[in-house]
């Protein structure tokens, strides 16, 4: 685990919710994440850093050692209680199986609230700041389907998950892509339990290049007329598109999301045609922010009208725009993008 013992960069201009003030002397909390390098968790810690600068609240930042590395999240858990932090703000590996760690904190008097990655259940944590994940995938899977015409109720697709752990981040895309593609996902509480033939397999990426190419190898090794790869976020997808390359695959449209600015590039430049973007910088300044707001008056975050987490946004980023499915351009994106 890497910590880091004090936030030290100045303050972002974010659109947070006001009403805040300055932070308590003493206050600190926590910031658990799944990995120190996906450049998605690099964006969120540095909003989190932020804004705990900001508003004089001290900030410890753990992260497991890859993706699915739920010992040292446990051990970081453990670790901030001992330390007497107020609040913990946590992207899970495994959401079911670090509920118990989270009770014993939220016993302990310790707010803990879940970022990108709802628990399971979601009222394991005092609240949740996340993507409407399954949104983000729906959005995709739209975009796939119209994109392909006609030629979607033939279509050969791979999927390219995350961890054989199914955390909800990555079944509530897996199926919000399969949901928007127009394929019956039975059981929507997990992936992989789909008959249609359309489906070539799935295969876990951890989340990072590397996963992406080997996961796209077995497929293709499986049924080389692939067309159509879902992937879990941009990292994956970049690895899926140098699998493609070298097994002389043309033309194979790849959706994804996360929109980090690699990734909108990768858009841009045609590797994958459209990503659904995520904001990790505000949902982490809007955790510090609520942390400090129950250490100074115990009051706890509400979730977004109609939904039982605070919905921090979604947007579709493609530069091949289809009717009916809302979207942003790449030049918009680059102006909103991370890492």
């Amino acid at each position: 685990m890497k910590v880091i013992t004090k936030a030290l960069l100045g303050a972002g201009a974010l659109a947070l919710s006001a009403g805040i003030a300055q932070a308590q002397d003493g206050v600190s909390a926590c910031l658990i994440t799944k990995t120190d390098t996906n450049p998605f968790f690099v964006k969120m810690k540095e909003g989190a850093e932020a804004k705990a600068a900001e508003l004089g609240v001290t900030l410890k930042s753990y992260a497991g050692k890859v993706d699915g590395d739920h010992e040292s999240q446990v051990a970081a858990i453990e670790a901030c209680v001992a330390d007497g932090a107020k609040g913990i703000l946590i992207a899970a590996s495994d959401t079911k199986a670090i509920v118990d760690s989270v009770k014993a904190a939220r016993d302990a008097g310790v707010l803990v609230i879940a970022l990108d990655t709802p628990l399971d259940p979601i009222d394991a944590a005092d609240a949740t700041f996340a993507t409407d994940n399954f949104q983000a995938g729906l959005l995709i899977g739209q975009w796939a389907k119209a994109t392909m015409g006609d030629a979607a109720a033939d279509a050969k697709i791979a999927m390219l998950d995350l961890s054989i752990s199914q955390p909800s981040v990555d079944v509530l895309r897996d199926q919000g892509f399969l949901t928007g593609f127009g394929i019956d996902v039975k059981d929507a509480a997990k992936w992989g339990d789909e008959d249609d033939p359309r489906i070539v397999g799935n295969e876990v990426t951890s989340g990072n290049e590397e996963g992406g190419l080997k996961a796209m190898e077995a497929l293709l090794a499986k049924n080389p007329d692939i067309n159509m790869v879902y992937t879990i976020n941009e990292p994956s997808a970049a690895g899926a598109f140098e699998a493609l390359k070298a097994a002389g695959k043309e033309g194979v449209l790849i959706v994804s999301v996360d929109g980090g600015c690699p990734g909108v590039a990768d858009v841009k430049d045609g590797v994958i045609g459209a990503t659904s973007q995520q904001y990790p910088l505000q949902m982490a300044a809007l955790g510090v922010e609520a942390i400090a707001k129950y250490a100074a008056d115990g009051t706890k975050p509400a979730p977004t009208e109609g939904k039982a987490f605070f919905d921090t946004g979604v947007a579709l980023i493609t530069d091949k725009p289809v009717e009916g499915v809302e979207s942003l351009d790449t030049a918009k994106g680059t102006e909103l993008c991370w890492g």
